[in-house]
């Protein structure tokens, strides 16, 4: 089974799973997905993850985090550059997700990075998702 978009189709299941109050969301395993997952954890949008072997195929897995009122830590996560339409930004102009309160996420020549660690280094570059 082969996706057009399989950013939009992991970050999608990650919504889906908080919706559905899932401990633990899996999805095709990239090395795109994993930083992904890094930077959530790095962030504190996620409480873990791991990269797995199952039935022959690599598998990322997810661990969502709630509070102690099972609210989960991301309210929403949402896809800006897409196959059809990329989004790239320089150093300067690197978005802003609730005045600060929540993250960018980029790929940039050196590596993938939040906006506040790009705005940091100096560097811009496609801008793949927002979360907060």
């Amino acid at each position: 089974m082969s996706f057009t978009d399989p950013v939009a189709d992991f970050l999608t299941r990650i919504r889906n799973g908080i919706k559905a109050r899932h401990q633990k969301v899996d999805a095709p395993a990239s090395k795109l997905k994993l930083e992904i997952a890094r930077v959530l954890k790095e962030e504190g949008y996620i409480s873990n993850f791991k990269s797995t072997e199952e039935d022959g195929k690599k598998v990322v897995r997810v661990y969502i985090k709630y509070n102690a009122d099972n609210v989960a830590a991301i309210n929403n996560i949402r896809r800006i550059s897409r196959p059809g339409c990329r989004v790239y930004v320089n150093r300067n102009e690197i978005p802003r997700v609730l005045g600060g309160l929540g993250i960018t996420i980029l790929t940039t020549p050196k590596g993938v990075r939040s906006g506040k660690q790009a705005r940091k280094e100096g560097v811009g570059g496609e801008v793949i998702c927002e979360v907060y």
